[in-house]
């Protein structure tokens, strides 16, 4: 005597549309870590090359910036090359961008703009990152008193002796003599991506220091640029990109149950993907600036 079988009833819709919506919810937080890890490191390589032809450029046609204001007294975009720092000491050469929040520090190290620049009479202060986005300043702590660091402005090339690491709570040193240079270099303290605090690398000007010129007023620097702050401009950003997700994986969903799950996948994956990496992108600049 034959049996019948009955075949496995298909799950609710409900239900299908949960898992659906689970599978991008996952996929958009992997897009995430891919942003900060391998696609992030590969968009900073990008800029930096792309900066340090530009202010090679700039350098040769003496038209490098000398302070943080242009020649009609504006400030400097923000991203706009104006150094290159070199420390043999953990084999970083970066091109330094003008600004300091993390949008600006995804391309590279950022110099705070209400700080003279690196050579000049005063302190001057550089952020980078510590891990995400190619991680320029991932090994600053590692910097002992004694070793040597170069920055190349459009004022020439300056040599600054490390005085040491100072992290939370460790004592800030006495302010540089007039006509003193220092420069200090500023990251995230503690393990990738979950900083505790700040670490602070100081370093004495050894080069006669040059001519200082106009930097932004302390009162007008946005509280994005300040250390461990996240970007808040890319709110808007990431609004419009996100509704465009949206449609795009309601889209894929409706493929999906219309035409069938390959045709939904092979159309819907290189779309979803493009447009999670945008997301991941501005979601990251939300986030501290020293990650």
């Amino acid at each position: 005597m034959a049996v019948e079988v009955t075949p496995a009833a298909a799950p609710p819709a409900a239900v299908r549309l949960a898992g659906q919506a689970l599978s991008i919810a996952a996929a958009l937080m992997l897009c995430l870590v891919a942003q900060f890890g391998l696609i992030g490191a590969l968009a900073h390589n990008r800029d930096q090359d792309r900066a340090y032809d530009a202010f090679r450029d700039q350098l040769a046609n003496a038209t490098a910036p000398a302070g943080g204001l242009d020649r009609d007294g504006h400030p400097l975009e923000p991203g706009t090359p104006v150094a290159v720092v070199a420390i043999p000491r953990i084999g970083l050469r970066e091109v330094v961008g003008e600004g300091t929040s993390a949008t600006v520090l995804k391309s590279g190290p950022g110099h705070r703009r209400d700080t003279v620049l690196p050579g000049q009479p005063g302190v001057s202060v550089v952020m980078g990152r510590r891990a995400g986005y190619g991680g320029p300043f991932a090994d600053l702590g590692s910097l002992a008193h004694g070793d040597l660091i170069t920055v190349t402005t459009g004022q020439g090339k300056h040599q600054f002796e490390v005085l040491g690491v100072r992290r939370a709570n460790d004592p800030q040193p006495v302010a540089p003599a007039k006509g003193q240079g220092r420069l200090t270099l500023i990251t995230a303290d503690g393990p990738p991506y979950l900083p505790s605090d700040v670490l602070r690398v100081d370093a004495r000007l050894l080069t006669p220091a040059v001519a200082a010129a106009g930097t932004v007023p302390g009162f007008a620097l946005p509280g994005r640029e300040q250390a461990l702050e996240g970007d808040a401009s890319a709110l808007v950003p990431l609004v419009v990109w996100g509704l465009l997700l949206a449609l795009a994986a309601a889209a894929v969903v409706f493929v999906h149950q219309r035409v069938g799950r390959w045709h939904a996948w092979v159309i819907g994956v290189p779309v979803l993907g493009a447009l999670g990496v945008t997301v991941a992108d501005q979601a990251a600049s939300l986030l501290p600036n020293l990650l």
